[in-house]
């Protein structure tokens, strides 16, 4: 059984196909700068096998239509495609970065819930109407083939009033639905049931901080295998300090910002996004490039990476209060992956918090999900590799009742 992942933002498309008997893929690839003069994409097929290949296409995509056709193509190729026509794809499942207080699971899609979710575009203006556009291209493209949405937000609806509410006239929650919804919830929800099964007990037993860093990053605290708080709030701009995001700031300073700069308050949250966080504060977002300068003693490289963990341990911090006992940390996502300089950073010191690191595991781990923790750490550290396609190809599998 086959199932094809899509992930459409407003100028691109991701693409994952995934064979459920093994859950691993047959390929992947991404259509880039769709609707400009040249666009891309890239190809990834017969992933782990000795028939792997990649294969890289500039051209013009004019919309999401013709990215999809040349997906079609390389899927089917006679002699480097995955399966022989699209009738093999049993079903798709569709990432979807909102869904407001309208979808808290995965939901097979029909015209309900595709207005659903253009009803919550002003939540995700950004991603939101790409998404849309993503499944009536496939709904063409794969006619009879049922499709599935999976939303990053959903794992979050299980926040009480007090941890999604803010501190506002409540005539905003009610007229706009202004409070947090926190994002990434696909990975969390992945890593935290992985997580479970390192620890050899049933998720609903299990307390977790589930730390997804990536250029954008969030944590979240799970209870009894529930979320009960994260990091992100409205939009992807909460929380800790991010690759080019400011995480959280005294809201005030977007109108200091905007006398002292002449700027209207859209174009200061547009360089909270863009021109903030790690970038902002030493000129770059690639810890690469920020290691390799700490070590050449560039002290504004040092600061941004200090304040960066800085961040994530007082999130750590206040869901270890909220949790009240903590199984394990679990770290994931590009930077929680890859980066452990980055890791020990956030958990040094933390012995009498039940926090004991294992220098060597840490920076040994071998991409399996394991702990770089201590043996005899009351908390455990874990790092997990998340696979949010994965998530949403079984969540497809599930919805559907294949």
């Amino acid at each position: 059984m086959k199932i094809l992942v899509i992930n459409a933002g407003s100028s691109s498309i991701k693409y994952q196909l995934l064979d459920m008997t093994s859950g691993n893929p047959l390929a992947s690839g991404i259509v880039e700068r769709i609707g400009e003069e040249m666009g891309s994409l890239t190809h990834k097929a017969f992933l782990g096998t000795p028939k792997e290949f990649k294969e890289a296409i500039e051209c013009a995509f004019p919309t999401h239509k013709e990215g999809m056709h040349e997906v079609v193509r390389l899927l089917t190729d006679p002699e480097k495609g995955v399966i022989k026509d699209s009738s093999e794809i049993a079903g798709i499942g569709h990432r979807i970065v909102h869904g407001g207080e309208l979808f808290s699971k995965p939901v097979e899609v029909d015209a309900e819930v595709l207005q659903g979710i253009r009803d919550v575009i002003p939540l995700a203006p950004l991603h939101n109407p790409g998404h849309v556009i993503g499944i009536e291209v496939a709904t063409e493209l794969f006619p009879g083939v049922r499709q599935v949405v999976v939303f990053d937000t959903a794992f979050h609806q299980t926040m009480e009033p007090k941890a999604f509410m803010y501190g506002i006239p409540y005539e905003y929650y009610e007229e706009f639905a202004l409070r947090r919804y926190g994002a990434h919830g696909t990975s969390h929800k992945y890593v935290a049931r992985e997580a479970a099964k390192v620890l050899g007990k049933p998720l609903e037993e299990c307390n977790l901080v589930t730390v997804h860093l990536g250029n954008g990053a969030s944590l979240s605290a799970v209870k009894k295998g529930k979320c009960s708080d994260t990091s992100m709030g409205l939009t992807p701009l909460g929380g800790i300090i991010m690759g080019t995001r400011c995480g959280d700031l005294d809201p005030a300073i977007v109108g200091f910002i905007s006398d002292k700069k002449d700027m209207s308050a859209a174009e200061v949250v547009t360089m909270f996004t863009n021109e903030s966080g790690l970038k902002g504060i030493c000129g770059s977002n690639d810890l690469r490039d920020i290691h390799s300068r700490i070590e050449k003693g560039d002290e504004r490289a040092e600061l941004a990476l200090d304040m960066a963990t800085h961040r994530v341990r007082q999130f750590i911090g206040s869901y270890f209060f909220e949790l009240g006992k903590v199984d394990a940390i679990v770290f994931t996502a590009g930077i929680g992956e890859n980066d452990p300089e980055y890791r020990a950073r956030t958990c040094s010191d933390l012995e009498n918090f039940g926090i004991i690191m294992d220098s060597d595991k840490n920076w040994n781990w071998d991409r399996t999900p394991s702990a770089i923790s201590a043996d005899d750490s009351p908390v455990k550290v874990f790092v997990i590799a998340t696979n949010e396609e994965l998530e949403i190809a079984n969540d497809t599998v599930a919805v559907l009742g294949l």
